[in-house]
């Protein structure tokens, strides 16, 4: 994989990256909950109870806004970390491979390690199943595959 020379810098792929995943993550919760009577308000107040808990519902817009800006950091997190992983091993080689291996194991540690530490009230260990394939399925195919694909557009790999 050889880089053009106008190809653009690492954090602006970073940032289009984020902004792309982001909203493609967030557009699955607003149709998937959607269809199920969630509004998207709603949804966005949901995200925010990692940081106010139950009260973030009863926030307004404030939570609301929140939730959109943990949602994209979150996003950009994931982000970073697979484009600089991009660059140190072959992962842009075998996007289909490495693309769903990762949205799998984002939906691990966001699961079952880092909702945990924040105030969103518990869950049960396992959910219902329709949401689990719906949220399994959205990391890798909103988040996932699609980094594995701009990684092997954008990103060079160093060999060291």
């Amino acid at each position: 994989m050889k880089m053009s020379v106008d190809s653009p810098p690492l954090w602006k792929v970073i940032a289009g990256a984020t902004l792309l995943v982001g909203t493609l993550d967030i557009s699955d919760a607003f149709i998937f909950y959607g269809l199920r009577g969630v509004s998207p308000f709603r949804i966005l107040q949901g995200i925010a109870t990692g940081i106010y808990g139950h009260a973030a519902l009863g926030m307004g817009h404030r939570s609301a806004m929140v939730g959109l800006v943990c949602h994209f950091f979150i996003a950009c997190c994931a982000t970073t970390v697979f484009l600089l992983a991009a660059r140190k091993f072959p992962l842009a080689g075998h996007p289909w491979l490495y693309g769903p291996l990762f949205g799998v194991a984002l939906y691990c540690v966001m699961n079952y390690i880092v909702l945990p530490l924040t105030r969103v009230p518990p869950r049960p260990p396992f959910p219902p199943l329709v949401p689990f394939v719906n949220g399994v399925a959205a990391l890798v195919c909103c988040i996932g595959i699609p980094l594995a694909f701009i990684a092997r557009r954008y990103v060079p790999q160093q060999i060291s």
